[in-house]
């Protein structure tokens, strides 16, 4: 399972550094929309019991304007980073302590790849946000995502091992810092292991994997295919207890 808290000053650093030593990461994934502000002092005790290293906030299409008030929530009683994991600009919040600045490489859609990052470029330089940048994988998960709807693209072939790794390494190419394989937030299916294997062992910067993992099994699943970071977020939103059980 993965290490117990920790903050650098850099939040990639500190991943790199994870990584470097072979200790695995944990992000709880935290939709706007999915939670209940009446209810977060029990999440937040929740999120500090439990061996989460980063809280990521953010959804496909976030409707609420709770953002600022949810991250400013969280910092007060966790001392957890705090990243943005965006689906659009209007989902930057100065008070983050940074932003996944996700390309989704998977697909072909120029809103996704390019046209949302430079319409974001104004309020970052503002913000002040420790900038990660991060190539997007969706992969197919046996049922269609939000983030495949939202984004009108479609995801990456589950047994296409090696076009997956081709794109990975694409995005490593251009300059992304970190390479996300995602599922969709309550995928059917989980990425394959064996993609997460082929895609760790030929890559250099870190991993993440995220999407239809439903058990404390399926992320120690992860770690030993080679993930650096597992991100856990519909099941952690259906039970607070899911550290517990």
């Amino acid at each position: 399972m993965p290490s117990k808290k920790i903050k650098m000053n850099s939040i990639y650093e500190a991943i790199l550094e994870a990584k470097k030593e072979g200790r695995k990461l944990l992000a709880i994934l935290l939709d706007p929309d999915k939670v209940d502000i009446g209810a977060l002092n029990n999440l937040i005790v929740k999120i500090n019991q439990s061996a989460a290293s980063h809280v990521f906030i953010g959804g496909s299409l976030v409707h609420t304007d709770t953002i600022d008030e949810l991250i400013s929530r969280i910092k007060q009683a966790c001392i957890l980073p705090v990243v943005l994991f965006p689906g659009n600009p209007s989902q930057i919040s100065i008070l983050a302590d940074g932003i996944l600045f996700l390309s989704l490489i998977s697909g072909r859609n120029p809103d996704y790849l390019i046209e949302h990052q430079v319409n974001a470029v104004p309020l970052l330089r503002a913000a002040g946000l420790e900038v990660i940048s991060t190539g997007y994988l969706l992969i197919e998960s046996g049922s269609e995502t939000a983030v495949s709807v939202v984004s009108q693209t479609t995801p990456l072939g589950r047994d296409n091992l090696d076009y997956v790794l081709q794109t990975a390494q694409a995005g490593e190419f251009l300059g992304n810092k970190l390479i996300y394989l995602e599922a969709g937030s309550g995928a059917k299916l989980a990425v394959p292991l064996r993609m997460i294997r082929h895609v760790a062992e030929n890559i250099r910067v870190p991993l993440i994997v995220g999407g239809g993992i439903r058990t404390r099994q399926g992320i120690q699943d992860a770690y030993d295919a080679g993930a650096d970071l597992v991100v856990i977020g519909t099941a952690f939103e259906n039970n607070f207890e899911f550290f517990n059980m």
